[in-house]
């Protein structure tokens, strides 16, 4: 599987300036390959071949992009078991994970914005009746609310995910009739190359689509400040979309930011506790909790609370971690040996601040891979690091709480605000406390998703809306037409 890689620059493959870095598979700490590494230079040339390519493509027929995008979906499908085990390699994601929820996604949302193309961008507004005065002439005037591409987007994706991330960034960029230049997380790039030679083997123009890595952050900065980029889509940490804002503003340019998250998971004293456990366990087994929506602060009514604590311990005992390649495995590796110990850090850091270890804590006994023991925190206040801040790792913690009113109160007391949880018997009651949730989406009785709901959040957990129709409608500007009648 070990490749070397070349820039993807105005429809060339092209050797990088920089060499090429290792990227590492955190499941067994062997090459998966090499990325390039570009430079400054070569990343404002990405955005100038897409700036050149723009015009053309912004006006081809909405039939053309949709095609296109098929077809480039229809060839990822195609070598979906060969995209399934890169995926696995560079991220140490489940074999399940890897194939149903990173390559499967990415196919999907390719076809989504293929249909997304043909959707409908402009909105008849009601005519206005004027009378005559220094603006001319009396009459009646219509108007059009009408979406138009942005131009050139920077899309800059995070490590969870190499194939729905960059997917849900391209595509409906593409379909709305944008260029892209495409930055992906250093520590996997590889799979958004091999969606960039989909998308090459499909026929996309030169220019259309571009992609450059790098281990540095001056590649991801070339890429936001390059006077050719018109908006960056960013995914990942709210401390770099901070730094990213500052830059975008100094030129206007539009933003899309999906950061960091702390999700709350209310578990009321009505609550089915099996389907609370169940859902609350996904942050242990998804992506080995490297996901910004997993409900990672639990915030147990004091009824439940200690039955709760006993539950999610059983839970964790059928967590087997180890090798993502062999049935069974439930938690595979983090993505890096500094991230596992970052996490662990963490876990320390609870210690120290009076939190309770009752399960994990430990780096699991294991000869080769990054990881890190699913670990489970109680006799949490909302006042410790470990509960305010994002650890981007299988672990959760417990906070208590007397009435409905303390757990509104605590769940909102936090900088973040992606996706909360609710979990209640009453329907009517959880409905009330998700009313008054500062968060951009909120789960009731689940943690599944609606595509076609809006993603994004409140607060430092971002700026803006994607998924479904809104990621088009973020992906365009509006433009009004106006005439007489």
């Amino acid at each position: 599987m070990t490749r070397t890689e070349s820039l993807f620059i105005g429809g060339t493959w092209t050797e990088p300036d920089g060499g090429h870095y290792e990227v590492i598979d955190p499941a067994t700490e062997e090459v998966v390959g090499l990325a390039p590494e570009a430079s400054r230079a070569q990343v404002h040339e990405a955005a100038a071949a897409a700036r050149a390519a723009f015009g053309a493509w912004s006006r081809t027929r909405p039939e053309e992009r949709a095609a296109l995008l098929d077809r480039a979906a229809d060839i990822m499908a195609r070598d979906a078991d060969r995209l399934t085990a890169l995926a696995q390699a560079e991220t140490g994601a489940t074999t399940g994970t890897a194939r149903g929820m990173q390559v499967a996604v990415g196919v999907s949302r390719f076809r989504r914005y293929a249909r997304g193309a043909l959707e409908p961008v402009e909105q008849a507004l009601p005519p206005q009746i004027n009378e005559a005065g220094p603006m001319g002439r009396a009459g009646v005037f219509g108007a059009l609310a009408v979406r138009r591409p942005v131009g050139v987007v920077t899309c800059i994706t995070s490590y969870n995910n190499p194939w729905a991330n960059p997917a849900g960034k391209v595509a409906p960029a593409l379909a709305m009739g944008n260029t892209v230049v495409v930055k992906p997380a250093p520590q996997d790039p590889l799979s958004v190359y091999a969606m960039a030679r989909a998308l090459e083997e499909a026929g996309v123009p030169a220019g259309v689509v571009n992609v450059v890595t790098g281990s540095a952050p001056g590649v991801g900065e070339a890429a936001v400040d390059s006077p050719d980029v018109d908006m960056v889509s960013f995914t990942g940490s709210t401390a770099v979309g901070q730094r990213i804002g500052e830059v975008c503003g100094r030129d206007m340019k539009r933003q899309l930011m999906e950061l960091g998250g702390k999700g709350a998971a209310l578990v009321l004293d009505d609550a089915d506790l099996d389907a609370a456990v169940t859902g609350i366990g996904t942050t242990f087994a998804f992506y080995s909790g490297q996901i910004c929506t997993a409900p990672t602060r639990v915030l147990a009514q004091r009824g439940i609370h200690d039955r709760l604590i006993e539950k999610l311990t059983g839970y964790l005992a059928f967590m087997k971690v180890g090798d993502p390649r062999e049935r069974g495995t439930v938690v595979g590796p983090v993505i890096s040996a500094a991230h596992r110990d970052r996490v662990e850090s963490y876990v320390e850091l609870g210690r120290k601040e009076g939190a309770r270890v009752v399960a994990g804590g430990e780096r699991p006994d294991l000869d080769r891979g990054f990881y890190v023991a699913p670990t489970l925190l109680a006799d949490c206040t909302n006042t410790m690091r470990v509960v305010r801040e994002e650890i981007f790792g299988p672990v959760v913690v417990v906070v208590p709480f007397d009435d409905e009113e303390e757990g509104i109160a605590l769940a909102n007391d936090s900088d973040y605000g992606l996706i909360d949880y609710v979990w209640s018997g009453d329907t009517a009651r959880a409905f009330r406390v998700a009313a008054r949730l500062r968060a951009g989406g909120v789960g009731v009785n689940t943690v599944g998703r609606n595509m076609e709901a809006p993603f994004g959040g409140f607060k430092k957990s971002g700026v803006g809306r994607d998924v479904g129709s809104y990621a088009l409608h973020a992906y365009s500007e509006l433009q009004a037409v106006v005439w007489p009648g």
